[in-house]
C-alpha cells in the first residue's frame, strides 16, 4: 500500500511497489546504478554514513532519507515520497564547505564507485545540501537514544531519483556520550542541552537555560568571574550529558566556591559579580582543558560549530 501522500504526489506518475525496502521506481529507473550505504559510528543525535556510488556513479549527487523506526513502521514500513514532516530528506548535490580533514571530497557528485562519508545530524548550514523542514523543533537533528531507518539513491535532480533505492538500514543514536564538547558547541546547540541540567547552580545562585546562554554571550572584559563561568557552564553540561566528571570535579568545586564569594550578587549581566582574572585563571584553564578533551574522557567527535556548525553535516573523507 502506498501512503496517501505518495498517491497525491504520483497521481500522474508511476506507482511504486514496496516490500520491506523500496523497489526500483517505475520511472527513470536504471539510469544509474544503485549506491550502497555503510553505517559508521553512531553518536549523540548523529549517524555517520558512507555512501558508495555504483559503477555508473552519481553525477547529480545523491539523496539520503531517514525516519524514526516507529514512524516508519506506523507507515507500513514504507517511505513517503517527499515532504512529509516525519521523514528527513537531505539532497547532496553541490560543493561541501565543512571539510575538516586533508583530502576531503570537493563535491557530493560521485564518480564511478567513489565513496564519501557524511554525518547526518543538523544539516541546514552545510552548502551543497538541501533538506526538508524535518521536525523543526529539533532543528533537523536526530534525537538521542532513538532508532532510525535510512536509505539512499542516486539523484536525477535534487528531488528526483534515478537509481533504485538502497536497502533499509536500522540504527540507534546513543543517549549519552562519555566525552566532552567545547563552549562553542553548547552555545550553538541549545537544543542539545540536557533538561536535567537546568536550572544550574553557579556559586550561590541558580540560573535558567536562557540565563546561562546570556552569560555565555557576555564578554569577560577583564572580569575573571565571567571567563570562569563560561568554562564551568560547559563542564556541567558535559557531565549532564554523560561525560565522566572525575578529571574536573575538584576544579568544578573550587570554581563554584570562588564564585560563591559574590554571595547573592549574580554574574553579569544579571548582577555585578566580579573576580580578578589572576584569581580565576588556573581554574578556568583546568576546566577549559576538560572541555577541550585534553583531560578527562576526551573530546566528542562532532562537526565544527556553526559559522553564521556543530555543523550539521560534515564530509569526513573520501
Amino acid at each position: 500500500m502506498i501512503s496517501r501522500y505518495a498517491i497525491a504526489v504520483l497521481a500522474t506518475a508511476a506507482t511504486l511497489v514496496f516490500a520491506g525496502s523500496l523497489a526500483a521506481p517505475a520511472f527513470a529507473q536504471g539510469d544509474f546504478d544503485t549506491p550502497t550505504l555503510t553505517l559508521g559510528p553512531t553518536g549523540l543525535a548523529k549517524q555517520t554514513i558512507t555512501v558508495t556510488a555504483g559503477a555508473s556513479g552519481a553525477p547529480a549527487g545523491f539523496t539520503v532519507w531517514w525516519m524514526k523506526r516507529t514512524d516508519f513502521e506506523a507507515n507500513g514500513s514504507q517511505w513517503w515520497l517527499y515532504g512529509d514532516p516525519s521523514q528527513g530528506e537531505a539532497h547532496f548535490t553541490g560543493v561541501p564547505t565543512l571539510n575538516v580533514f586533508p583530502g576531503d571530497a570537493s563535491s557530493f557528485k560521485l564518480g564511478p564507485n567513489q565513496s564519501i562519508t557524511i554525518e547526518i545530524g543538523d544539516l541546514h548550514d552545510e552548502s551543497g545540501v538541501t533538506t526538508t523542514n524535518w521536525r523543526s523543533g529539533w532543528d533537523g537533528e536526530l534525537q538521542y537514544g532513538t532508532e532510525y531507518v535510512f536509505c539512499a539513491f542516486a539523484n536525477a535532480t535534487a528531488t528526483t531519483y534515478q537509481s533504485s533505492f538502497t536497502e533499509n538500514f536500522n540504527t540507534q543514536t546513543i543517549q549519552t556520550q562519555d566525552c566532552t564538547f567545547t563552549i562553542g558547541y553548547w552555545m550553538n546547540h541549545p537544543e542539545a542541552w540536557p533538561t536535567s541540567c537546568t536550572p544550574m547552580q553557579l556559586g550561590s545562585n541558580f540560573y535558567s537555560a536562557a540565563d546561562l546562554m546570556t552569560i555565555l554571550n557576555t564578554q569577560p572584559q577583564g572580569n575573571g568571574a565571567i571567563s570562569l563561568a563560561h568554562q564551568l557552564i560547559a563542564a556541567k553540561l558535559n557531565i549532564c550529558q554523560g561525560a565522566n566528571p572525575t578529571a574536573a570535579s575538584a576544579c568544578i568545586n573550587a570554581a563554584d566556591a570562588l564564585i560563591s564569594g559574590c554571595g547573592a550578587d549574580k554574574l553579569p549581566p544579571f548582577g555585578g559579580c566580579n573576580l580578578a582574572p589572576g584569581s580565576t585563571s588556573t581554574l578556568t584553564q583546568c576546566l577549559d582543558n576538560y572541555n577541550q578533551g585534553l583531560t578527562g574522557p576526551g573530546h566528542c567527535q562532532e562537526t565544527p560549530v556553526k559559522h553564521s556548525t556543530w555543523g550539521q553535516l560534515k564530509v569526513l573523507h573520501r
